[in-house]
């Protein structure tokens, strides 16, 4: 069985109550739930992990890549700045998917650059709590 990294990065702990109108009303519990659901029909499971802290999320993946598979992970604001997560990623190998609720493309300035987008198997934007279903078709055949 197969085992993801599930990443949520800050501010994704309000999902359901921050701004429903561009996220949607689904919390991160729910979420975290129908990926999960959706995994085991793949024959994955998923570990999921929410900081709001830069140094949290980089502890977790060196904590826990050697006995993964995989990682989905939506940075929130740390898309936008931190090559330290990025570096991290980089360190473990594993293939990597990042994932956006709104189209960051279609958003504020700011926000169309990821400095992972680069090194991730695909990223998925805009596609709400579907994409995150979504990024498991990445580990499917591998």
């Amino acid at each position: 069985m197969k085992t993801i990294l599930f990443i949520n990065g800050p501010n994704l702990n309000m999902l359901g109550v921050r701004e429903p109108e561009i996220y949607g009303t689904t919390t991160l519990p729910e979420i975290e739930r129908i990926v999960a659901e959706e995994a085991q029909v793949y024959k994955m499971k998923i570990v999921a992990f929410q900081s709001n802290h830069e140094g949290a999320i980089i502890d977790f993946i060196q904590e826990s890549y050697r006995g993964a598979d995989g990682i989905v992970i939506n940075p929130g604001a740390f898309t936008h700045y931190s090559y330290a997560i990025r570096d991290c990623i980089t360190g473990t190998d594993l293939k990597t998917v990042e994932v956006h609720i709104s189209d960051i493309n279609n958003r504020e300035e700011w926000r169309k650059k990821s400095v992972l987008s680069d090194i991730c198997a695909g990223v998925i934007s805009g596609q709400g709590v579907e994409g995150y279903v979504r990024a498991l078709d990445y580990f499917k055949d591998d």
